[in-house]
């Protein structure tokens, strides 16, 4: 039964991990953060670090991977939030004679 549990486990955090691809494909395909919450997924990337090293010191595989699996689509999401909020930033603030 532990071992079932934890199969489901695993395929509920991959699940987790595949719901932050469309906000990153999003970014990504409008070069836009407008809407996103940079400090709300700057917290869900730590959360997800804290999982990474609790499922490494706890020896559970399934908590590691799924944890490891969000943190890279959660942090690739962040990461473009973080990019595009400054280029976007940068291009507002640009006078008009540089563009």
């Amino acid at each position: 039964m532990k071992e079932i549990i934890s199969a489901i486990f695993g395929a509920g955090l991959i699940t987790n991990a595949a719901l932050f691809v469309p906000q990153a494909w999003h970014l990504w395909k409008t070069k836009r953060a407008d809407g996103v919450s940079i400090p709300s997924f700057l917290g869900f990337c730590a959360i997800q670090l804290v999982g990474v090293l609790d499922g490494y010191y706890q020896h559970d595989a399934a908590l590691l991977v799924g944890m490891t699996a969000t943190l890279l689509t959660c942090g690739s999401a962040t990461g473009l939030a973080i990019y595009y909020s400054v280029v976007n930033r940068a291009a507002h603030i640009r006078p008009a004679s540089e563009s």
